[in-house]
């Protein structure tokens, strides 16, 4: 079996005030079946819904439907990365609808952090199952398990900084720098970051950079 994740960004960000505190959700199309994705991968629809199904029934209802922020590099749920909660699936047609909240943990403030400052947020389910060459796409089989939905942020912000902090370039804002000591630090943790952990250091790293943006206003 193989670790098939696919990455939807039809997703918009909703905030709402519960209590007096502001509250952020994803909502949108987390998955869809029927229809050649950008991996060259078609889910049947009998197949992801029956799975959703499942996920449903064993995960949401019982809120134990966590998500990570990042790419994991395997099936399993590392809780220590968890920076969310799916609340709802539904099916409509080939589609299904998702909706999120994100959790108010260290990589759940990361999320926060980066919607605030504007960065485009997408979704992508990961699990695992088998592939068969059916008419010059890759279907997906019966035997898909669907282990989460993650989020993910637009690759081009964080990639583009981490590649320019890499190259040693001076990151300028409107009212001051970014200093060499912050720079050098992202640059170590980014550097000492395992394969499987280089996702979230980078991700890391950008949000931090935002951060100390918002603050410098």
């Amino acid at each position: 079996m193989l670790l098939i994740t696919e990455v939807n960004d039809n997703v918009k960000l909703v905030t709402e005030e519960v209590n007096g505190e502001k509250q952020y959700h994803i909502d949108g199309v987390f998955m869809q079946a029927e229809q050649k994705n950008r991996n060259g991968r078609v889910y049947p629809s009998k197949t992801l819904m029956n799975e959703v199904k499942r996920y449903n029934n064993e995960y949401v209802k019982s809120s134990r439907a966590m998500g990570e922020l990042g790419h994991p590099d395997g099936p399993q749920l590392n809780l220590e990365r968890v920076s969310h909660l799916i609340k709802e699936l539904r099916i409509d047609g080939n589609d299904v609808y998702g909706r999120a909240k994100i959790l108010d943990t260290p990589y759940g403030k990361i999320v926060k952090d980066l919607i605030k400052e504007g960065v485009k947020i997408g979704v992508s389910s990961r699990g695992m199952g088998s592939l068969k060459q059916v008419n010059g796409v890759n279907e997906v089989q019966e035997d898909f398990s669907l282990s989460a939905v993650d989020i993910v942020a637009d690759p081009s912000a964080p990639d583009a900084y981490v590649q320019g902090i890499m190259e040693g370039k001076e990151w300028v804002w409107e009212n001051g720098i970014l200093t060499s000591r912050t720079i050098e630090s992202h640059k170590k943790h980014i550097e000492r970051a395992s394969k499987s952990d280089l996702e979230e250091a980078k991700l890391y790293a950008f949000a931090d950079f935002l951060s100390k943006l918002s603050k410098d206003k």
